[in-house]
């Protein structure tokens, strides 16, 4: 297979069509990946009100029509062309699948948000290391102490990931990553995960733990995960994510997120 950094959203998408699973932090280079989140029609205002009142960690960046399983950011199937899927009923996860076509509904509404994995070219760019894509894991991410404001019958905590950065480039980061605020931008926090609530970093509520190593500084980053911790709070009937780091990769360039 061809370096997964070099392939096009075309190529990486048929792939996992075709069932591959892995995380895709490094994939597919300068072209951004999204977090998926489906929600029913009933609940799809509530979900766009919550993610407008929370936009650090909830970054719209598309929205279907019910029913639709493709938009104008990505052009394949969101049902089959991400590496995996989280299935919930009533808020409980209830399976972990690389195609949810049997799981989807005609009612289902689809937000893409945005992801931080987007920045993370910028960062290697300028000499930040990512200790995931160093280690060949996922991002670990946590649940964290500070609740994101409700909206209608949606509310839920913040979820954050975390890159440990060098004390000295801990400024470098949140200077590149602050241009990209469609894709969370700049830093929630720097420092003590306490005090985010979070007690130990080698277990994450997602994602894989990653060595902090010394002279390393945590460094927290609002996360698109954020919704399916509010599905698990609110309890809609059905909804439908992707897998924690298993992004959908769409064909948009991470440029089109730069702020001048």
């Amino acid at each position: 297979m061809k370096d997964s950094a070099m392939l096009t959203p075309d190529e990486a998408r048929a792939l996992f069509r075709g069932g591959l699973r892995t995380p895709t932090a490094g994939w597919c280079a300068g072209w951004t990946q999204a977090n998926l989140i489906a929600v029913p029609r009933e609940h799809a205002y509530d979900f766009l009100l919550f993610a407008q009142r929370n936009p650090k960690p909830c970054p719209v960046l598309d929205v279907t029509e019910p029913g639709e399983t493709s938009c104008a950011l990505f052009r394949g199937d969101l049902r089959t062309d991400l590496p995996a899927y989280v299935v919930y009923r009533d808020g409980e996860p209830v399976a972990e699948v690389t195609d949810a076509s049997e799981a989807w509904r005609d009612d289902l509404v689809a937000f893409l948000i945005g992801c931080s994995f987007t920045f993370e070219d910028a960062l290697l760019a300028a000499g930040v290391p990512v200790r995931h894509i160093e280690q060949g894991r996922n991002v670990p991410m946590y649940r964290t102490n500070r609740p994101c404001r409700p909206a209608g019958a949606i509310g839920g905590p913040l979820v954050v990931s975390m890159r440990p950065v060098p004390a000295n480039q801990v400024a470098d980061a949140v200077r590149v990553t602050s241009r990209y605020p469609a894709v969370h931008g700049a830093p929630v926090h720097v420092g003590d995960p306490a005090a985010l609530g979070i007690t130990d970093l080698d277990a994450p509520d997602f994602g894989d733990a990653v060595d902090v190593r010394p002279g390393e500084v945590p460094v927290f980053w609002a996360c698109g995960v954020t919704p399916q911790a509010a599905v698990m709070v609110s309890k809609p009937p059905l909804a439908i994510g992707h897998a924690p780091g298993h992004m959908a990769v769409t064909d948009a360039r991470d440029s089109d997120f730069l702020a001048p």
